[in-house]
């Protein structure tokens, strides 16, 4: 099955550790898609200078703030399916999910509460359960369905709910 998922994916860096444990024990059509990994990166480099070559007569000139915005927006999403919550790099998630936390304002409150419960997983990964706790605790209502690709809303609850559990002490359990 990750076999499959990956697949659908452009991941080809867990595509290629998947497919080394599997290691040929299913056969020959679960094996090292040499095709698929070059075509993929090499769509991805192809998009990476498209965006590249988008964003550099924005950043000469600095006269359309919005567009450089969207254009580093882009780039967040092109780079997303690396990032750190994926790879289990939860000292880079801390890090910088707490800088974009710093510039609140500017935020709105659904990317606040995706930043809430990215650093609740990371702190999580790390067995930080009390500030685990107090993250999934920040993350605010309207998230409903906004970050299903890395954690399900009721997950968000019963995560946050078994750290505090774990790590309040009685008087900060109580409302």
């Amino acid at each position: 099955m990750a076999y499959e998922e990956i697949k659908r994916g452009s991941d080809t860096v867990s595509f290629s550790d998947v497919v080394s444990k599997i290691d040929g024990r299913l056969g020959p059509d679960y094996g090292l898609d040499h095709v698929w990994i070059e075509s993929e990166d090499l769509r991805a480099e192809k998009k990476k200078n498209r965006l590249e070559n988008d964003l550099n007569p924005y950043m000469k000139n600095y006269s359309i703030k919005e567009s450089i915005r969207m254009g580093f927006t882009e780039f967040g999403d092109f780079y997303y399916s690396r990032v750190s919550i994926e790879m289990s790099q939860s000292v880079h998630v801390t890090t910088y999910a707490n800088k974009a936390k710093q510039i609140q304002d500017a935020l709105d409150p659904i990317t606040m509460s995706k930043l809430c419960c990215a650093l609740g997983l990371a702190h999580l990964e790390a067995k930080r359960y009390k500030l685990a706790a107090r993250m999934f605790l920040e993350v605010g209502q309207e998230l409903t369905n906004h970050y299903m690709e890395v954690i399900a809303p009721q997950d968000v609850a019963t995560y946050g709910g078994l750290c505090a559990l774990a790590s309040f002490e009685r008087a900060e359990l109580k409302p």
